[in-house]
């Protein structure tokens, strides 16, 4: 596990020594006791997931004496991993992490467009007027409308420029502050998500939401991480590290994952466990983290280890020949983490830094780790606004739990036909690829070999010839067997909504034999894997773009012009497809400034800057500014006014000289001339005749 370091304000958390909480490990190991108890339901289902996209058998399966075959059909691993790879090559098409951010519609606290204000502009909107213009000042609205106010954090960049609130009326440049703001913040979240391997957490919870149907996304908690940097000084580098408080995220797998049992959701849980398997390196390292009581982690290793492997763990390792025994105590430490509350009462016995309460039945939000009867830390939940540090979210919603159904539960029973028809034609071709023999012994001589091969003879002492030995052959079922498999196999693809034509199935009859036929087929699978991403988009990434967001707000101080009033917004499937479009039709909008007629009414500065953004190019290194485009306006406007005032410059409305002017036939033209040789008439002319003028073809001899 990554080294958690929790940044705490002095009035919102404070260190408890172990021995002055004695009642809080045994509070912690009875909600985990409870939490463990109703959970094992789930665990039951969980392992036949597992056990179908091993492809094994477990205890539970028996087998008649009859059946010689426990072949396992792998149909399930192929469905998963199909479903799990279409999720990720949606999520992650344009190589980003699938979280954006929007201004809110109406933004508070910042500008949602400003101009550069045109000369003499500045002086028409003032304060002053009379009464009843309907423009008296509210009180502090000349502070709401100061710079700082209008700009938020991008103020600075901006300083000198006369700015004016609202879009522009003569087609100057204009931006948006709102969301300029956003889109920094949008920057930022990606660059912290991705220098923390966030793309490889999200992937590993996903794989797991698609498995046992539900996958959990820790975080965003504080690390100190550790920047590498060299200084060159006198021909010599050295090596200065640094820390940098950054947020960090980690997947969480069910098994270790412990919630409020009576909730549906994660909103409804009162606390949330996770269970934490240490080595002794790793439990030592709580040491150096702050606020964990280091004389009790000291204890906690002079003790030994407590880790007791769980059933199901003992039949995973089983599954993987890896077999430890149940119940084995290892070197291990089984630390426990409460996410939670607690009751006012309770919490006042023990020397914390507690707010003031307003009756006995408050609670408080707390973290507290457990291990081995000892108090290894207590702090208040550090975050504003307090919340769980954690992100479940389902592959399909089940109304009535926590957690989801993966593609194994619903093909769950199509695997066992598939498994149980493949075995019954395997057995039965055994039996029908070799001959059965009837042996009547007493029309044999006694004592011969009964060995069958070519040239054998058996010696007959009476009977009739033929009748001593038959050879009988079994029936061979195996072809309604195979039917039925592939009657199973398509139960599968309705089951899960994933036609196998989406993982390279081959020779494909009916409807995907044709490109419309395959087409809606494809279309209708989409429509199973745009729930799916629903799911996500719902309870994944938003609830994590929010929390990025806070924690920016909160503990980032080295930002500050992403403070605005802004929303997160999952880039799902739905989003990715919106942004194609989006992009598509600001293409189509550039081309139609190509008329000059309707040139004037299009916003150019604007259309690039969003077409920019649209394809994912970062606007400030290919378009200007507000400043920079008025200079280079100016030096356009100075150009052309030089070109229209030039000696050279023609007068408008008259001909270039060489011309010819608008008089009538040219001298010496036959307006007569028929043939289109320099008369005045329009056309080819007659074709000259054999003997006329002009002609160049040979004469007919009478």
């Amino acid at each position: 596990m990554a080294q958690e370091d929790v940044k705490q304000s002095t009035d919102a958390a404070s260190a408890v020594p172990s021995e002055d909480a004695p009642s809080i490990v045994g509070f912690i190991q009875g909600k985990y006791n409870e939490a463990k108890t109703s959970r094992t339901t789930h665990e039951s289902r969980w392992l036949r997931a597992y056990k179908n996209y091993r492809g094994v058998y477990d205890s539970t399966t028996s087998f008649r004496d009859s059946e010689k075959s426990k072949v396992f059909i792998k149909i399930t691993k192929t469905k998963t991993l199909a479903a799990y790879g279409q999720i990720v090559d949606i999520l992650f098409a344009n190589k980003k992490f699938p979280i954006s951010v929007e201004s809110t519609p109406v933004p508070e606290g910042i500008s949602s467009q400003v101009h550069l204000a045109a000369p003499g502009e500045e002086q028409i909107q003032s304060p002053y007027g009379f009464e009843g213009d309907g423009k008296t000042l509210e009180p502090g609205a000349l502070q709401a409308t100061a710079p700082d106010t209008k700009l938020g954090g991008i103020a600075p960049e901006y300083e000198g420029a006369t700015l004016l609130e609202g879009r522009s009326r003569h087609g100057g440049p204009q931006i948006s502050p709102a969301q300029e703001t956003a889109r920094r913040m949008e920057k930022l979240m990606h660059d912290q998500l991705l220098e923390n391997n966030g793309v490889n957490v999200l992937r590993h919870s996903i794989f797991e939401s698609v498995l046992l149907g539900t996958g959990i996304i820790k975080g965003p908690l504080s690390y100190n991480k550790t920047i590498h940097k060299w200084s060159s000084e006198n021909e010599e580098k050295t090596y200065e590290p640094y820390s940098k408080l950054v947020p960090k995220i980690e997947g969480v797998s069910c098994w270790d994952f412990f919630p409020d049992p009576a909730a549906t959701s994660l909103d409804d849980c009162d606390y949330v466990i996770q269970r934490h398997k240490f080595t002794r390196s790793q439990l030592r390292d709580l040491i150096n983290m702050p606020l964990f009581d280091e004389e009790a982690i000291s204890e906690c290793l002079a003790m030994g280890g407590n880790y007791n492997t769980e059933y199901y763990e003992d039949i995973i390792q089983t599954y993987d020949k890896q077999n430890y025994g149940e119940g084995v105590t290892s070197d291990r430490y089984e630390v426990l983490e409460y996410w939670g509350v607690l009751d006012y009462k309770t919490a006042s016995q023990i020397e914390m830094n507690l707010p003031e309460r307003s009756n006995e039945l408050d609670q408080i939000q707390i973290n507290a780790w457990v291990c081995n009867g000892k108090t290894l830390r207590i702090v208040l939940n550090p975050f504003t606004p307090q919340r769980l540090p954690f992100c479940t979210f389902p592959y399909e919603i089940n109304p009535y739990q926590l957690f989801g159904i993966g593609v194994p539960e619903n093909m769950e029973d199509a695997q066992l036909l598939m498994n149980g028809h493949v075995r019954m034609a395997i057995d039965n071709l055994a039996l029908a690829g070799n001959l059965v023999f009837d042996v009547d012994e007493a029309s044999l001589v006694p004592g011969q070999n009964m060995d069958i091969f070519p040239g054998k003879i058996f010696r007959r002492q009476s009977g009739v010839t033929g009748t001593a030995i038959n050879g009988l052959k079994f029936p061979n079922t195996a072809p309604e067997n195979l039917q039925m498999y592939l009657q199973a196999r398509q139960l599968a693809d309705e089951e899960t909504g994933i036609p196998s034509v989406m993982h390279g199935q081959t020779g494909v009859s009916g409807t995907g034999r044709t490109a419309a036929g395959l087409s809606m087929l494809l279309s209708g699978a989409g429509l199973s894997t745009k729930t799916v991403m629903k799911n996500i988009d719902d309870f994944l990434l938003k609830p994590l773009g929010e929390a990025m967001f806070q924690w920016n707000m909160q503990f980032d101080m080295d930002n500050p012009d992403i403070v605005g009033d802004l929303e997160i917004k999952p880039r799902g499937v739905a989003s990715v497809m919106q942004k194609e479009v989006r992009s598509q039709r600001l293409t189509t909008l550039l081309q139609t400034v190509a008329n000059p007629m309707l040139a004037p009414f299009i916003k150019i500065p604007n259309l690039i800057r969003e077409l920019a953004i649209a394809q994912d190019i970062d606007p400030d290194s290919l378009v200007n500014d507000m400043n920079d485009a008025a200079i280079f306006a100016e030096i356009l406007r100075g150009l052309n006014v030089g070109q229209e005032t030039g000696p050279q410059a023609d007068q408008g409305g008259q001909q270039p000289g060489g011309m010819g002017g608008v008089g009538g036939v040219p001298a010496g033209a036959n307006p007569d001339d028929a043939q289109g040789t320099g008369g005045g008439n329009i056309g080819v002319g007659n074709v000259p005749q054999s003997g006329e003028s002009n002609f160049t073809g040979n004469g007919t001899t009478p």
